[in-house]
């Protein structure tokens, strides 16, 4: 088939583009991750059974993270200058039983190799005898921004969801009966933000891998004591619970929220999947971009590679290299001629690279922003790039003018240009979707400087590199996937 007329049956598809489902690399292989944690310039994630996983950028993950005590489904947060650790030792259902304890425990620092390395005797902070409504395990934290009190929640299928509270000074149980704040869920996970309180449930089945039907569900409360009402004013406490994130793709049985704020705008979600049809059906860690809808918290997913219109959230018009417009032939006849009846239409067929590259100057070219015409110097292809690391949850990609080797190119001067791609770190591009889903597109290194800058529009048909600024249309884009 003529390429002109395959790419005449192209046509722009407005889904979303982050349609991935691969696990990250390395050896992600965990079951009931806690909130991932930042310390000493790496990331670290632990899960059942004592251990978890480290990470250099957050996308390779690799083991070596330790915590005494065992047990299950452990959450760590960061107060002050250490870290508290709590977890289930017992219960769910382990060995026969539904008698549990939580348990909390601190630690100066995270690196099992630094000198300060030394987690604190252990302190029960609530347990369940196995007879009562109630199953003390799956527990994590919660320091309130708006009070500076901490609460723990905890609980599975067997009996009630509770929360209480606990001393952030000592780790310690305050006093107080526990709440009970839902039920028919279990590994929850409590958060807060702009005046509400969050309470993210993992509901369904787990523990059989690609079989699992584990699923994140949420309600929320203006009242950190709940009641946790979903989208359509069921109460959690009477198993309601609104949609996060479900089996997609190549992965199911997501469980075990946590998150991960980077910078304003800039959210992480982790879980597991319970099952991972790429490696072997294993339980692995998963993070993908948090995204906010209407006060609600919505999962993301892993960016895919492919071809792309770049527009400008600021006025509309598209990332283009800037080369001269070359015009499609065309019969011309005035809009006030009719149609032959008799006559079936001729398709106008699509411009194609060979078309115009001959006019396309050669070397370095600088990148404007346009009309989008469905050209080929508008079409970028969004590539994942191997071995040079990544981001939390993701690879840098390299972008490049479609079927050419012209890769977008941070400059000295911060700007941006289209050059010859040669895999340096100024065309290697960090790409993360936003809490409100359009995107932030940024250089792995700028020369000359040690700022993190970003590709943002500085006039409408004027891209360069500048401080990411979440509240400007300025620093935003679109990616719209283009697809035969």
């Amino acid at each position: 088939m003529d390429k002109r007329l395959l790419l005449a049956t192209f046509f722009l598809c407005f889904s979303s583009p982050f349609v991935s489902t691969s696990a990250q690399v390395g050896d992600p292989f965990i079951h009931d991750p806690s909130t991932i944690a930042y310390c000493e310039g790496k990331y670290y994630t632990f899960g059942t059974g004592g251990g978890g996983l480290i990470s250099e950028d957050g996308y390779t993950w690799k083991g070596g993270a330790e915590r005494p005590g065992g047990g299950a489904a452990p959450d760590v947060l960061k107060i002050g200058d250490r870290y508290l650790l709590v977890y289930g030792a017992t219960g769910g259902g382990l060995f026969g039983g539904h008698n549990g304890t939580i348990l909390t425990m601190w630690n100066k620092t995270l690196d099992p190799k630094s000198p300060d390395f030394k987690f604190s005797n252990p302190t029960i902070v609530a347990h369940s005898d196995g007879n009562e409504d109630c199953d003390a395990i799956d527990p994590s934290l919660l320091l309130d921004p708006t009070t500076g009190r901490l609460w723990c929640t905890y609980g599975t299928y067997f009996g009630s969801i509770r929360l209480v509270e606990l001393d952030p000074a000592t780790g310690a149980r305050k006093g107080g009966d526990p709440i009970d704040i839902a039920i028919d869920c279990e590994a929850t996970d409590l958060i807060c933000r702009d005046g509400w309180y969050y309470l993210l449930g993992t509901h369904g089945t787990c523990c059989d891998g690609v079989n699992s039907t584990y699923n994140i569900v949420v309600g929320r409360s203006r009242q950190v004591t709940g009641p946790y009402m979903d989208n359509v004013g069921r109460d959690m406490l009477k198993g309601g619970g609104r949609m996060v994130i479900a089996a997609h793709g190549d992965v199911v049985g997501p469980g075990h929220f946590g998150r991960y704020v980077e910078e304003e705008g800039v959210e992480k979600m982790s879980c597991h999947f319970e099952g991972d049809f790429t490696h072997d059906g294993m339980s692995v860690l998963g993070i993908r971009p948090l995204l906010w809808r209407d006060g609600w918290p919505v999962a993301g997913n892993a960016f895919s590679e492919g071809i792309y219109e770049i527009e400008s959230v600021r006025r509309g018009y598209a990332l283009e290299l800037a080369v001269d417009f070359v015009r499609i032939p065309q019969e011309r006849r005035m809009w006030t001629q009719q149609q032959d009846a008799s006559q079936k239409p001729k398709p106008v067929l699509h411009q194609t690279l060979s078309d115009v590259s001959a006019t396309w100057p050669k070397g370095d070219v600088s990148v404007r922003c346009s009309d989008f015409m469905v050209r080929p110097h508008q079409l970028w292809s969004i590539t994942a790039v191997d071995g040079v690391g990544g981001y939390l949850g993701q690879p840098y990609y390299r972008i490049e003018v479609a079927g050419t080797h012209r890769a977008l190119t941070a400059t000295a001067d911060g700007e941006v240009m289209g050059a010859e791609y040669v895999g340096d770190p100024t065309q290697l591009w960090r790409i993360d979707q936003l809490t409100d889903g359009t995107f932030r597109i940024m250089p792995k290194a700028v020369p000359n400087t040690t700022q993190r800058l970003a590709l943002v529009s500085l006039g409408d048909s004027t891209p360069t590199l500048d401080k990411f600024d979440f509240s400007s249309d300025n620093s935003k884009w679109n990616l719209k996937p283009i697809r035969p």
